[in-house]
């Protein structure tokens, strides 16, 4: 039955929601504490470092973790044979790439990523390490999905959290070290995942590698590298445009003097807001990729994925209305170990941008689902043309945009670029491998949850407290999504 393949859909999104959410809210605690200890210029810089490695992760990984999943087909000896190939593919290649990033290629990224100064190079160097021992978890961690050992993948995702953040917190206020113990704290972490995975996946390194398995993996896998590289524009290209606004446009926005520097810190602060949508995501992307082609053959899969979509985006509109009309209450919630709020108050004006933020990410949910009719028909050619699109959408909304709306301005140009991404998904994904989608009951989940949102913002001009006027709109919203629901279910009889 649908409804029992749909519960072990969400049984899954929430044993790999649970370990990333928990892990998110603990690495989340380290914003005010970074805050506290480090000043925007240097706060500032940590975000081009993980902005650099988002990038540059795309090149190490080169689509092998979607090329895992698309070949292996559960047999125990041709696992292994696809598992030991990609890993000693993924090892080599971030080997060779890590020594002509670092030979060759420090004249040019370390003035982009402001490393240009005295200890900026062994940052660098540390960024790579990074690099090099992620890429060695791509493939173990998809194995784990792959045969629902989801709970295995949870723990070592947890721990390699815990390990993150009490190296943190041991190196900053125990040694009183610098950003540096940022890094270090990363790498050990990584370091003790990847031994964490060999010791989870040991018997799969007993295959024999072969380079038919590799030809096949890379065809599949290098469209992804494009696609990867676009969504890592979208995902923190907006930080390059904002650190080099000019000052003179930036007090003409915001009346008041800030840097670029105070602005980028502001806007990636305000950006963690809009993680709870961005884990509801990644938490149904986790889970999503192995149960549709579990069941891409079914006879009703077209119906399966469908009320897949709607689901989705019931949650989805749950997430956006609770944190579209109480994002100021959220921030403003205490944080008893350290002393402070959620975010600091130094950085609320940029609070602005969390409802555009929301909604690409609930766009980048829609790419997501609609993405699975392609990936089935193996037409992963269509992927670099969607993202290309997309990127170009990104880098010309932040040219326009940010000179004259700032922060606002990169927020709406993500918005635009992931709206018209899954669009497009959609138009392929239709083409090639039809689903009932129910996109009458979805608008209206997304326009109704939209609307109230930005209702919330109206209180100024009424005569009613804040709260109580977000709580009207907040029951009102609720109201509507059981009656939504109510309704698909009455129909589904």
């Amino acid at each position: 039955m649908a409804v029992s393949r749909i519960k072990e859909l969400f049984s899954d999104s929430v044993v790999y929601g649970l370990s990333s959410v928990v892990a998110r809210f603990i690495n989340y605690l380290l914003v005010p504490f970074y805050t506290m200890y480090f000043n925007p210029a240097e706060y500032g810089i940590v975000g081009l470092v993980y902005a650099a490695i988002m990038f540059l992760g795309v090149l190490y990984t080169f689509g092998m973790e979607s090329a895992y999943i698309r070949y292996a087909k559960g047999s125990d000896t041709d696992d292994k044979k696809v598992f030991v190939t990609l890993q000693l593919s993924l090892l080599a290649v971030a080997s060779v790439l890590g020594a002509l990033l670092y030979f060759a290629g420090k004249p040019l990224l370390l003035p982009l990523m402001s490393l240009d100064f005295d200890g900026g190079a062994r940052l660098f160097v540390l960024m790579l390490s990074i690099l090099w021992l992620d890429s060695l978890t791509i493939v173990p961690y998809a194995h784990l999905r792959i045969v629902r050992q989801s709970w295995v993948y949870a723990v070592i995702k947890l721990l390699n959290v815990l390990i993150n953040v009490s190296l943190n917190l041991y190196l900053v206020i125990v040694q009183g070290w610098g950003i540096e113990a940022i890094f270090i704290s990363n790498i050990i972490a990584s370091g003790s995942a990847v031994l964490l995975l060999i010791i989870a996946c040991r018997h799969m390194y007993a295959g024999k590698p072969e380079l038919a398995v590799l030809k096949t993996a890379l065809i599949f896998g290098l469209p992804y590298v494009p696609n990867g590289i676009g969504f890592a524009i979208n995902e923190v290209i907006d930080r390059f445009f904002l650190v080099r606004m000019d000052e003179a446009a930036i007090e003409a926005i915001y009346g008041h003097p800030y840097t670029a520097d105070e602005i980028t810190g502001i806007y990636n602060a305000c950006y963690k807001i809009a993680v709870f949508m961005l884990l509801g995501v990644q938490m149904f992307r986790l889970a999503w990729q192995p149960f549709f082609m579990r069941y891409a053959e079914a006879k009703d899969s077209s119906d399966l994925f469908g009320a897949v979509f709607f689901y989705f985006n019931l949650a989805c509109g749950a997430i956006f209305l609770t944190v579209g009309i109480f994002a100021k209450q959220i921030v403003a919630l205490q944080v008893p170990v350290l002393g402070g709020t959620l975010i600091d108050s130094r950085y609320w004006s940029g609070l602005e941008i969390v409802p555009y933020l929301l909604l690409a990410y609930w766009f980048q949910g829609w790419f997501i689902n609609f993405s699975a009719g392609i990936f089935i028909k193996d037409q992963t050619l269509k992927f670099p043309r969607i993202t290309l699109y997309g990127a170009v959408i990104t880098l010309g909304g932040n040219i326009i945009l940010v000179p004259y709306f700032g922060m606002v301005g990169s927020a709406v140009a993500t918005l635009l670029c992931y709206g018209f991404m899954s669009m497009l998904a959609y138009g392929y994904a239709q083409k090639y491998y039809p689903v009932n989608y129910p996109l009458k009951s979805v608008i209206f989940i997304m326009l109704s949850m939209v609307g109230l949102v930005f209702l919330s913002a109206i209180h100024v001009i009424l005569p009613v407290q804040e709260l109580f006027w977000k709580i009207i709109l907040f029951g009102t919203g609720t109201l509507l999504l059981l009656a939504v629901l109510l309704r698909f279910r009455s129909n589904a009889l």
